[in-house]
């Protein structure tokens, strides 16, 4: 593992620049928005912007969650195969992608929760290692709900790698959010703060030579027809074309190496 370096503050070019980027959950939610995670729809009652644009973090511990049990856990830590921890994404994705997993030969045990930022995410990952050990792949696919507080990422992205250790390899899949149900200020904010995410985990990986980033931002950028039919609602892969292309780019991550 590298040396740290200093905080990571990317000029007002890079995060222009960088393009499409990460992801969130809700700005203002209704009680059936609360169940399930979902984004806040047009003609929801108006809240603060939060201090950078996108709105403010929700109670995302009422959100849908799900996690491997105790056997599965024990399972993919004895068979050296993926700890995976994640947010609403993972919630929907995650399923499909253990089957694909499975056919390869590698069992995989998840962490995933609806809403969930980057912080309490670590903390999980931090559990797991005391109670179980940890394998040699982990697969981090949060950061989206972290927009509205967009310079704490660097942060638990290097007390992940801390934690980790030199011997592990993290996979941490990049962000893309400009959420469709809100107003265009918001969406332009979820852009940029989309972006900001995105420079600190390059930044990241510059300086962790076991950091592995899954270009999912890149990938819905490079053609112009990929928002619209990867994403359902700007944020969350569409069933099942987004769903395959975003866990396509994490098995062959992961395949790489």
């Amino acid at each position: 593992m590298r040396k740290r370096l200093g905080g990571f503050r990317p000029s007002r070019r890079l995060l222009f620049a960088a393009g499409t980027a990460a992801a969130a959950s809700t700005v203002a939610v209704t009680t059936a928005e609360a169940a399930s995670g979902s984004p806040a729809v047009a003609g929801a009652p108006r809240v603060s912007l939060g201090a950078y644009g996108s709105g403010v973090l929700s109670d995302w511990e009422r959100f849908a969650h799900a996690t491997s049990n105790e056997a599965q856990i024990r399972k993919a830590r004895e068979t050296d195969g993926v700890f995976m921890f994640g947010d609403s994404i993972g919630v929907q994705d995650a399923p499909p992608l253990a089957r694909q997993l499975a056919q390869l030969g590698i069992s995989m045990a998840v962490n995933n929760w609806a809403g969930r930022p980057v912080e309490p995410a670590v903390d999980v990952l931090d559990a797991w290692a005391q109670e179980y050990g940890l394998p040699h792949r982990i697969l981090m696919s949060v950061g989206s709900n972290d927009i509205f507080a967009p310079p704490a990422v660097q942060e638990q992205v290097d007390r992940t790698m801390q934690i980790v250790g030199d011997e592990r390899t993290v996979y941490w899949v990049n962000v893309q959010a400009a959420r469709t149900g809100v107003i265009p200020e918001v969406k332009v904010a979820d852009q940029r703060n989309s972006a900001w995410i995105n420079l600190q985990l390059a930044e990241a990986q510059r300086r962790y030579d076991n950091l592995r980033i899954v270009h999912w931002a890149e990938h819905l950028a490079s053609s112009p027809n990929r928002l619209s039919r990867l994403l359902r609602d700007g944020l969350h892969p569409s069933v099942t074309l987004g769903q395959n292309a975003r866990n396509g780019l994490i098995i062959s991550a992961l395949k790489a190496g």
